[in-house]
């Protein structure tokens, strides 16, 4: 790619500058009932370009993309083009983050293998779970990425960070009586385990048999336990209140000092931003603005202490600057299995998508497949919903004491939600 910066520092124009580039080297194969049908390979090299210009008191932005292909004059006329547009912007003035050059690397064992040989493992680990006489792996593809990802900006930040992850996207399907039923499965991860691999889809093969012979519940009042998934949900959505955005555009449910539990008589709820978490296609060490990134607690025995953000927002509030955190990690409860099971609770295991609504005091969510567990008795439930006042459920919440790290959470692998409605 060409030499942006100079372009840029050629343009006497502009006040500032930032240079966010990306170059991604994927291997992606794709396998229909277990044939391989497709496979490709790509490198990819772009970059997004913001400019800023300086007034009365005011700071204008302007950003635009930059693609290999491009040529030295189309560059240097899309930042004159940018100049002109971020005249007209009159956001609140702040001054852009300073720093110094850094390279590093997100440690990962996908470093150890050329991308072919790997998503070969990955294609053989999902294939050992294929082992039920009336399940198979209708589709399956996987996405392999090694991301360099760099910023440059006109005071003094040169950073670099390379890192890799993986997706397998993958239709469990169960037929059976001449009738089959399918889930699907995207399953992130940044370091290869390949019976870590098997035991997630041998799981899902599992779910998609008993979803085909689920029934449904009749409407009552009863717990429910959350996976880690919903749990990341729930407690992600509380931060977003925190953001230094929703603080600066009011738009926040929570500040700071609010308790976040006002009548707790569950688990307290201790939750702190971080840059990383093990395995996490989410972890960082700077972000888009080139700020290293610092964990913050923002919630402490469930009272909200703190905001976290980016350099501008956090810049225009006065606060101490974390950058932009995107994992999150709770603090472990006192639940034990045995205390759950000590009387009937549904444990979810799909839902379409836990819906909360800070404003209006609301969780609930579709469950696609659960389990109504009663003693020693485990039956498969699906087609129902569940729904619940926010505030009396984090009041209640009882977190594992088992703590597990999935995708962009560490933290307890369940969560009991007390006296939920089905319906």
């Amino acid at each position: 790619m060409i030499d942006i910066v100079k372009l840029l520092k050629e343009n006497k124009d502009i006040t500032d500058y930032k240079v966010n580039m990306t170059a991604v080297s994927s291997y992606e194969t794709f396998f229909v009932r277990g044939k391989l049908e497709t496979v490709r390979a790509t490198d990819v090299e772009d970059a997004t370009v913001t400019v800023y210009v300086d007034g009365d008191g005011v700071k204008g932005d302007s950003s635009f993309s930059v693609y290999s292909s491009m040529t030295e004059e189309e560059v240097s006329a899309k930042i004159a083009s940018a100049y002109q547009r971020a005249k007209l912007v009159k956001n609140q003035t702040y001054d852009l983050p300073r720093g110094d050059f850094l390279s590093v690397e997100i440690p990962s064992n996908f470093e150890e293998y050329e991308l072919p040989v790997l998503a070969d493992k990955i294609a053989k680990a999902v294939e050992k779970a294929e082992c039920f006489e009336n399940g198979s792996i209708n589709a399956l593809e996987i996405f392999i990425y090694k991301e360099k990802i760099s910023v440059v900006n006109s005071r003094g930040i040169d950073k670099t960070q390379t890192r890799y992850r993986a997706m397998i996207e993958a239709i469990p399907t169960w037929t059976e009586n001449g009738e089959s039923v399918e889930l699907y499965e995207a399953y992130h991860f940044t370091n290869f385990d390949a019976e870590q691999i098997t035991q997630e889809i041998d799981e899902k093969m599992r779910e998609v048999r008993d979803r085909q012979i689920a029934k449904k519940l009749s409407p009552q009042k009863i717990d429910v336990v959350l996976p880690a998934r919903e749990v990341s949900r729930l407690m992600g959505e509380i931060c977003d209140s925190l953001d230094f955005v929703a603080v600066y555009s009011h738009a926040n449910v929570f500040k700071k000092g609010d308790k976040v539990q006002k009548q707790r008589t569950g688990d307290k709820i201790d939750l702190t931003m971080r840059h990383e978490v093990k395995g996490s296609r989410f972890s960082a060490i700077f972000d888009g603005d080139g700020v290293t990134l610092k964990d913050k607690k923002i919630i402490e025995d469930g009272v909200a202490v703190a905001y976290y953000g980016s350099h501008r927002f956090g810049s225009y509030l006065g606060e101490d600057i974390t950058g932009n955190l995107s994992c999150i990690g709770l603090e472990k409860g006192t639940l034990t299995e045995d205390e759950i099971a000590k009387k009937p609770y549904v444990q979810c295991v799909s839902l379409s998508g836990l819906q909360l609504d800070l404003y209006n005091d609301y969780i609930g969510g579709e469950i696609r497949l659960a389990y109504l567990v009663d003693g020693g008795e485990k039956t498969p439930i699906t087609g129902i919903s569940m729904s619940g006042k926010l505030s009396e459920v984090l009041n209640a919440i009882r977190l594992s004491e088992n703590v597990v790290a999935k995708d962009n959470y560490e933290g307890p692998c369940k969560a009991l939600l007390k006296d939920m409605e089905i319906i």
